[in-house]
Formats: C-alpha cells, sequence, structure tokens
C-alpha cells in the first residue's frame, strides 16, 4: 500500500470489539505492519471516534452490548459523511444468513474468528487497495469531466466568435449595399411627389378650363378612372416615402447591432442598442398583417453610457430576446387560450451599487426547475432537435460575464415566464 505514489503513507484503521484481548491483539500485529490503529470497546464509542476522524477502514466485530456491529455499520451507511468508509465485520458466526445480513448491511468483507492474522492483514490490504484505486478512478474521472467541460467551452466559443464574425460581416455587408440604392430611393422620392402633384394640378386646371372635352378623353378618362388614380397614387408615393424610412431605420439598426466599423473597448448606448435589437426582430413580432404580436413594454430610466464591446453586447441582447420569444410561441402552442397576450417586458435602471441593471422578462413557457443548474452550459437546450444548438445563453453569459465583468441571473416568475438580468459595472476595467 505505502508504496504507491498519492497513497497516504498510514493508512488509519478503526478496531470496534468488546473483547479487549481481541483489540490488543489486532492492534499490536496491524500497527507492526505500519498501519496507524484506534480502537473502540463498543458500537457508540465508534461511531463518536468516527465521527471525530474519519478512518480509511473499519475492523467491526458484530456481537457487542447494547448496540450491535449489524447496528453500527447501518447508522454508518445512511450517513453520507460516513457511507463510504469500508467496513470488515469480525464475528465467531460462520452461517450464511450472518455473513448475508453483514453484506446487506453495507459490510464489504467478512473474516470468521478465531481468525489468523495473515488472513486479516491480507483482507486489510486488499480492502485497502481497491479503496485507493477507487479513488485515483474517481479522481480521474473528474479530470476527463473537467477536460470535456473545457473542451466544450472552447468549442463554444469558437463557433460563437465565428458567427458573431459572421453576422458582422453580413450586416456591414448589408447595410452597405441597401444604403447607395436607398439614398437614391429616398432622394428621388420627394421631387416624384412634387412632380406628381403638380401633374394632377395641371390635368385639374385642364378639366375646369376644358370641361367638356373630346369623346376620346371623356372616354379614357373613364377608362383610367381619374378620380380614383389621383387620390391613389398620392397614397402609393406616401406608402413609397413610408416604405423606404423603414428600410433606411432596418439598415441603422443594422448598423448598430453589429458596429462592424467599431472595434475595442467603447463607450456605447445601451437603449439605443437594445431597440436596434428589437428592430432587427421586429418581424417576428407581428403578424403577417402588420398588427402586434407580441407586446414589447420598455421602461427606460437614464442609464449612463456604457464602457464595453457593442456588437458583443448587442449579440447577448439578440439571444435573450430570440429566447424570449421563443418561450412565448412555446406557450401559445401548448396553452390555446385566446386571452393570453405574449408580452415582453424590457427595464433598465441604475442601481445602488452604480451597476447597470438591464431586465428582460416574459410570460412564455418558462424553465423547468430541473434544467436551471444547466442553463448556461455549453450545448445545453431544451428546444427540439433542429431548433438550437445551445449557444445562445451560453454566449450571453460570456458576454456579460468574462468580457463585461458582470453578471447575468435568472429568475423564474411566480406567475409563469423568466426573467433574465444583466448587471455590469459602470466603472469597469474590462479586457482589452
Amino acid at each position: 500500500m505505502n508504496s504507491q505514489e498519492d497513497q497516504p503513507l498510514i493508512a488509519d484503521i478503526l478496531i470496534v470489539d468488546d473483547k479487549l484481548e481481541n483489540i490488543r491483539l489486532l492492534s499490536d500485529f496491524l500497527s507492526k505492519q505500519q498501519y496507524q490503529v484506534r480502537k473502540a470497546i463498543n458500537g457508540q464509542a465508534a461511531l463518536n471516534a468516527v465521527k471525530a476522524l474519519p478512518p480509511d477502514l473499519i475492523l467491526l466485530d458484530i456481537n457487542m452490548p447494547k448496540m450491535g456491529g449489524y447496528e453500527v455499520c447501518t447508522a454508518l451507511k445512511k450517513d453520507p459523511q460516513t457511507s463510504s468508509i469500508a467496513v470488515i465485520f469480525l464475528s465467531a458466526g460462520n452461517q450464511v444468513s450472518d455473513k448475508v445480513q453483514a453484506f446487506q448491511v453495507g459490510g464489504i468483507d467478512y473474516i470468521t474468528k478465531p481468525f489468523q492474522l495473515e488472513e486479516v492483514l491480507l483482507r486489510v490490504q486488499t480492502q485497502l487497495k481497491l479503496q485507493y484505486l477507487q479513488k485515483q478512478l474517481k479522481c480521474r474521472n473528474e479530470e476527463l469531466q473537467n477536460a470535456l467541460r473545457e473542451l466544450q467551452t472552447t468549442q463554444a466559443q469558437l463557433v460563437q466568435k465565428e458567427k458573431l464574425a459572421n453576422a458582422g460581416r453580413i450586416s456591414a455587408g448589408v447595410s452597405h449595399e441597401i444604403n447607395n440604392p436607398l439614398n437614391f430611393i429616398l432622394g428621388n422620392l420627394t421631387p416624384t411627389s412634387e412632380y406628381s402633384q403638380k401633374l394632377i394640378k395641371l390635368v385639374q386646371l385642364y378639366q375646369q378650363t376644358f370641361p367638356d372635352g373630346s369623346p376620346e378623353i371623356n372616354q379614357f378618362i373613364k377608362e383610367i378612372e381619374l378620380d380614383f388614380l389621383v387620390s391613389d397614387l398620392t397614397k402609393l408615393i406616401n406608402s413609397l416615402h413610408k416604405g423606404a424610412k423603414r428600410i433606411s431605420s432596418v439598415v441603422q439598426a443594422l448598423h448598430v447591432f453589429s458596429r462592424f466599423d467599431e472595434s475595442g473597448n467603447k463607450p456605447f448606448d445601451i437603449r439605443e442598442n437594445i431597440d436596434s435589437v428589437l428592430v432587427i426582430l421586429r418581424y417576428q413580432l407581428l403578424f403577417q398583417d402588420g398588427t402586434q404580436r407580441i407586446s414589447v413594454l420598455k421602461n427606460y430610466e437614464d442609464v449612463p453610457r456604457c464602457l464595453g464591446y457593442a456588437n458583443l453586447f448587442n449579440q447577448a441582447i439578440f439571444n435573450l430576446l430570440q429566447n424570449a420569444i421563443d418561450a412565448l410561441d412555446s406557450r401559445e402552442c401548448t396553452l390555446k387560450d385566446s386571452s393570453f397576450q405574449p408580452t415582453i417586458w424590457i427595464d433598465t435602471r441604475t442601481t445602488e451599487q452604480q451597476e447597470i441593471r438591464i431586465s428582460i422578462k416574459d410570460n412564455g413557457i418558462g424553465i423547468s426547475q430541473e434544467h436551471e443548474a444547466h442553463l448556461f452550459e455549453p450545448f445545453f437546450t431544451t428546444k427540439l432537435v433542429g431548433q438550437g444548438v445551445g449557444l445562445g445563453l451560453f454566449a450571453s453569459s460570456q458576454v456579460i460575464t468574462e468580457i463585461h465583468k458582470g453578471r447575468l441571473t435568472y429568475y423564474r416568475c411566480p406567475d409563469g415566464g423568466s426573467e433574465f438580468v444583466i448587471e455590469i459595472p459602470i466603472e469597469s476595467q474590462l479586457d482589452s
């Protein structure tokens, strides 16, 4: 035993027997084998000794007054602090039922009295060796689990960094490609509107000056439904102008979201960034006819500009809002209640601890208690296959905690739904 690396130099053995001669014989013999030996002459004394300092192994007599060996072993195995201690029973009983009961209460070996000291030594060495190997196996398993977690974290970080880089490049490219033709459209819509109004005015003047036009003109006016055409043309141009403005706001939101032309640690407006994410997600908040499907209630208090990486922060907000939308969709599918109003609440404020606090809450399907402990683990997801890879919350947690030195906390809402709270120090030293 003692020659093996990482093993304790001296194994601690507790001998429990109401016969002093048995204790003395075993103690003298095992002490000569370089074991540290302690003694107890009854069951209660044994439990007290174990509680004070758990031994590596117990040699336990079965037949003792007041509290026998079976009771002592049962008490040890019920206590999580002592349940793993190896117990070898010593007994004069040689019946099969005695041995069966010994193993049933948690013993790992059984030695019949009168015992041979060499046999006791071999049994003790075997069990201590098994204990040592089990501890080694447990340590190796923990090392492998830690290595697996580190590998998963590294893999998830690489995947997320690539996704962010691609999203930034795509957003920046889309913004650039749309901006030029969009500016052309916006620049020409105003004169187009003015020209159309002048042409309409000219037609109206002609009608006033020559109320009785030629049959051909009157027929053409009837065919094109001139009155409808005049009113509808104005509406069309106004709609085009609104649509172009809408595209412009989306392009601006993409620019704010990606911040691809802004690298490094810089101040940014949290509320502006949240709004840019909402613009990008707007199509999921509306029905096809443009009416509101999911209500977004914002309570923005004045907060200072945040120092950090805007594009990464935006991705974290995007992930949290997307999860809220998915949770609302899931509840709608399962609830089948026409009175249910899916809602997202967004709150920003400054705390007494000089932190910026952002709350994103929904009344969606919520998260089961058994899954809460795994929420921020890489590749953990409660969504169906193909609907998520389990990187959204992990990435958000990394961005908030590792990069912005803040906290991301989940709270279960009493009436259903979820709340994620971001807390970021106002004055923080971020990674460069």
